[in-house]
C-alpha cells in the first residue's frame, strides 16, 4: 500500500464520485483540493505512475450498446491455474479475471459484440483454456451496481444505481456514436484540455463534444465519468464476494434489503446450478478479510430469508480493467459528423 496525503486522498475520491464534465477538468478539480492546475496534474501523472490510479474516461451501459456480458465460474486443472487464466485473460471480451478460494477457481467476466452468442464464446474460450468445466452467470436482475474507493473515510461506498434506461435495451448508434464511444473510453490525456484533444480526432469542436456527451447521457448508454482505482494500492486490500441462497419467491425482497446496506457495492441475482447452490451475489470491500467478514456477517443477522451463505476471496488479480467496445469496427477514426 502506497502513502497517500489528505490531498491525494481527496483528488482519488473526487474523480470516482464527482468529475467534472468541463473544458479544463482537472484545474477545477485542483479547486476543490487547493491545489492549481498544473499541480494537480502532476498528482495525477504520479497516481497514474504509481499504479494507484488505472485511467479516467466514460462508463457505458454494455447492454444499451448491444453487448452481452456475464460471470462466468469456471475450474482450472491443478497446476494449471496460471497458463488457463493467461489464455482467458488474453481475450478481449474478458475485462475481470480472479482466482478465488474455491473448487472453481477462476471467475472471470466474459462480453461478447452484437451478433455473437455469449454460451458459444465462452465454451470456446474454455477449450482454449483447457477449463475441466465452466458455468456462465448472467445477471437475472440487478439490485446494485457502482463502487467509489472513499479514501479519507477508509470506506467503499455505492457509486451509483443501476439505470433505468438502461434495462431498455440496445439503442441506434450512429457512426460518430462509435468513434467517440472508442475514444472516450480510453483514459483521457493529462493535459489541460483533455477533450478538446477528443474532440480534434473525432474532427469536432469541443462545444460538440460536450452536446455529444449530454446526448449519449441522455439517450441512456453513457452513464458518467470516472476514475478507477486499483484498490489494493489504495488501501482496500480485500473484496469479498457474498454468495446466498434464497428461495425464489424471496429473491426480490432478499436483494432490495441487501441493496440498501451501504456497504454492499453490487448486488445481482444469478443462476444456480448442480453443486452450487447460490443464487444471489454480494460484493463488500475492506482493508482487511476481516472486515468483510464483518461486512457480511452483519448482513446476515439483519437480513432474513435466505437459508446458505459463503465468501469467496480473491486471490489473485489477473485482469482488471473496462470494458473496450467497438474494437472491431473497421470504420475510419473521426467518422463524420
Amino acid at each position: 500500500m502506497l502513502e497517500l496525503d489528505l490531498v491525494d486522498q481527496r483528488l482519488l475520491t473526487l474523480l470516482q464520485t464527482a468529475f467534472p464534465l468541463c473544458a479544463r477538468p482537472w484545474e477545477a478539480l485542483g479547486e476543490q483540493v487547493g491545489e492549481d492546475e498544473a499541480r494537480t496534474l502532476k498528482r495525477l501523472r504520479r497516481l497514474r505512475q504509481d499504479g494507484v490510479l488505472r485511467q479516467v474516461s466514460a462508463i457505458f451501459d454494455s447492454r444499451s450498446l448491444g453487448y452481452q456480458s456475464a460471470l462466468v465460474a469456471a475450474q482450472a486443472p491443478a497446476g494449471r491455474l496460471e497458463s488457463a487464466a493467461a489464455v482467458v485473460s488474453a481475450h478481449p471480451g474478458v475485462s475481470h479475471n480472479y482466482e478465488r478460494e474455491h473448487a472453481l477457481n477462476l471467475w472471470f467476466t466474459l462480453a461478447t459484440p452484437p451478433g455473437r452468442s455469449l454460451e458459444q464464446e465462452a465454451a470456446e474460450l474454455a477449450a482454449r483454456a483447457a477449463l475441466l468445466r465452466h458455468r456462465v452467470l448472467p445477471s437475472l436482475r440487478t439490485f446494485r451496481i457502482g463502487v467509489a474507493f472513499d479514501l479519507e473515510s477508509g470506506v467503499a461506498r455505492v457509486q451509483e444505481p443501476q439505470s433505468r434506461r438502461a434495462l431498455r435495451g440496445p439503442v441506434a448508434l450512429s457512426s460518430l456514436d462509435r468513434a467517440a464511444i472508442r475514444l472516450l473510453q480510453e483514459d483521457l490525456p493529462l493535459v489541460p484540455r483533455p477533450f478538446l484533444v477528443v474532440a480534434r480526432t473525432l474532427d469536432l469542436d469541443e462545444a460538440e463534444l460536450f452536446d455529444w456527451v449530454a446526448d449519449a447521457g441522455d439517450r441512456g448508454f453513457l452513464r458518467r465519468f470516472a476514475g478507477v482505482l486499483r484498490h489494493r494500492e489504495a488501501g482496500f486490500g480485500e473484496g469479498g464476494m457474498g454468495v446466498w441462497q434464497v428461495p425464489e419467491e424471496r429473491i426480490e425482497a432478499v436483494g432490495k434489503a441487501f441493496a440498501q446496506d451501504p456497504a454492499v457495492t453490487h448486488c445481482y441475482q444469478r443462476p444456480s446450478f448442480e453443486g452450487w447452490p447460490y443464487n444471489l451475489f454480494t460484493m463488500v470491500h475492506g482493508k482487511t478479510r476481516q472486515d468483510c467478514d464483518a461486512l457480511l456477517q452483519r448482513l446476515a443477522v439483519s437480513v432474513g430469508g435466505w437459508t446458505s451463505r459463503a465468501t469467496l476471496f480473491s486471490v489473485r488479480e489477473f485482469k482488471k480493467e473496462r470494458l473496450k467496445y467497438f474494437l472491431e469496427d473497421l470504420a475510419p477514426e473521426g467518422a463524420g459528423r
